[in-house]
């Protein structure tokens, strides 16, 4: 049996219309993030954003190598004129029998070497430690070489980190310094020698 004073009595149900931000286009059109790269951005846009970042990143880039490069050359040149003033302590500290100057320039393990040879054929090695070459220059060192023949060419031969070769020409003799930076400062570690026969003139 149908209770039809209830069905009058009942008002008709409406369809539920939709509100803002739940399926509309308006609640769509509100909640949406229109951020670089949004799909609702036109591509041209989006690329433009994106080719201006690049840029960007790549003159910051540019800009670091060139800094980088700066401080290397920096720490080249400073490096190269310690490893020269070193040398030269040596060299001129020599001829002036400055032991002060030699003594500088010496690491107080140093080894300065030389291979001879006698009438046999026979080798054998002759060495002066960082202590022989300073009294040796106290004691006057190379003050009676005649200036004229006063040779001191130096070159640089190698710079790797802390280490470095070098390159001396001296009166009557080569020396081949091995040097190494030692509490900031080059100092001359070994040295190999080689006496220069009369008449030769060895150039660099």
């Amino acid at each position: 049996m149908t209770d039809s004073s209830h069905s009058r009595h009942t008002p008709p149900l409406r369809p539920r219309q939709p509100t803002a931000g739940h399926g509309t286009t308006r609640g769509a059109t509100h909640c949406a993030h229109r951020g670089p790269g949004s799909p609702l951005d036109p591509p041209h846009r989006t690329a433009g954003r994106v080719a201006g970042r690049l840029a960007a990143l790549g003159g910051a880039a540019a800009l670091l190598v060139a800094l980088v490069a700066t401080v290397g050359r920096a720490q080249a040149a400073e490096d190269s004129a310690g490893i020269r003033a070193a040398a030269m302590n040596y060299i001129e500290g020599w001829y002036a029998g400055d032991a002060d100057r030699m003594a500088r320039a010496l690491h107080p393990e140093l080894a300065k070497r030389i291979v001879m040879t006698d009438s046999s054929g026979q080798s054998r090695l002759g060495q002066m430690s960082a202590m022989t070459l300073v009294d040796n220059t106290r004691r006057g060192g190379g003050m009676h070489t005649p200036a004229t023949e006063r040779r001191e060419e130096f070159r640089i031969l190698d710079i790797y980190h802390g280490a470095a070769v070098a390159k001396i020409i001296a009166s009557s003799w080569i020396d081949y310094l091995e040097l190494a930076k030692w509490n900031g400062q080059w100092k001359i570690v070994n040295v190999l020698w080689e006496r220069t026969p009369p008449g030769e003139h060895p150039g660099m």
